[in-house]
């Protein structure tokens, strides 16, 4: 259980820039981690260990990409409670994403708005990182490495982007999710199409054969996508996902749309929306992967998680397992023991 009351140190984290709150709290995970004072904030794992896509997941609550792009605080944050941890999204080469500002607090809503566009050290300094994570992998928990596309390669060479990624993570990660659904990096979600899916994910799955012989491991991979699909595109990219043997589904990244936020202060800002207004949405997606895909298909949902009730909504949606991020920032670690104490079956 967390010493220090998240409620106390929240109001100051909000009185900050959020990008700027956002790194004092990872930089403080990072440095404190694995040392006595990681007690302000750790909580004990509740175990209700769940088998998916070959792997034992300690209990059904994860860290959704994007907190730790760098993958710098995995023990500082597999602290909380968590039975995994993704980070990323990673690209090849460093990048220093989009301007600044580019996130956006909307309490009204209990939502943020991002565009920081894959913003991130790059490869190399990444799987530094992962390596010296020991302590929360020891205890059990699993990892998982979210792999994207630079910027500036185009569109139509973005596979190559991605079969370096699959690369350079494999024999480090738990878990591999291919990121094609982040509104922030310009046309990205092209990759979520019939034709573009297919091809990306065909030469992934032969890559991954390969170094399946090489590290005599399957790693399994997941692919993160939209909330913004209608049905027939959920169909086609459930379909696309069997046909290339893919492991698991993310659902779902951030949203495009305003509709739940309209006239709140920062709503016209360009970017994702997380939070509370796209919890409906992301389960919409869930639903209809989960009839597409059949009942033994892993999915992983995320998006707009602020309780365990919603916790429970996402599992009654049809999801394996939740990922939170943005409940996270605005509840504090308290909130991933609430949903593992309600999701122990």
């Amino acid at each position: 259980m967390s010493l220090i009351p998240y409620a106390l140190t929240r109001p100051f984290l909000f009185g900050l820039d959020p990008e700027h709150a956002h790194e004092i709290t990872l930089n403080t995970l990072e440095r404190f981690q694995n040392t006595p004072l990681q007690r302000f904030w750790a909580c004990a794992r509740d175990q209700a260990p769940i088998k998916l896509a070959g792997l034992t997941f300690p209990n059904r609550v994860g860290l959704a990409a994007g907190l730790d792009k760098n993958g710098r605080a995995i023990d500082g944050l597999g602290a909380m409670g968590f039975g995994f941890i993704e980070v990323g999204t990673v690209t090849p080469k460093p990048q220093p994403g989009n301007p600044k500002p580019r996130i956006f607090r909307l309490p009204e809503a209990e939502a943020l708005i991002n565009r920081l566009g894959f913003n991130n050290e790059g490869l190399a300094s990444f799987l530094s990182n992962v390596q010296k994570a020991y302590s929360f992998r020891a205890q059990g928990g699993l990892i998982g490495l979210n792999i994207g596309k630079n910027a500036t390669t185009p569109i139509e060479r973005a596979t190559d982007d991605y079969l370096i990624g699959l690369t350079g993570v494999y024999p480090h990660a738990d878990y591999i999710t291919i990121n094609i659904s982040s509104p922030n990096t310009a046309n990205l979600r092209q990759l979520q199409s019939d034709e573009a899916l297919d091809q990306l994910l065909g030469a992934l799955q032969e890559r991954r054969g390969l170094l399946e012989q090489q590290y005599k491991r399957r790693v399994p991979i997941f692919v993160k996508i939209a909330p913004d699909l209608d049905e027939t595109q959920i169909a086609v990219i459930a379909q696309t996902l069997l046909k290339n043997q893919i492991d698991g589904v993310i659902a779902t990244n951030t949203t495009i749309s305003r509709k739940a936020v309209t006239g709140l202060q920062h709503a016209d800002e360009t970017g994702g929306l997380s939070g509370r207004p796209v919890f409906e949405a992301s389960n919409l997606v869930i639903r209809q992967l989960r009839s597409h895909l059949g009942a033994a298909f892993p999915i992983m949902g995320v998006g707009g998680i602020l309780s365990a009730e919603d916790a429970l909504s996402k599992r009654a949606a049809g999801a394996d397992l939740v990922q939170v991020y943005t409940g996270l920032i605005y509840k504090g670690p308290q909130l991933v023991k609430d949903i593992t104490k309600v999701l122990m079956d």
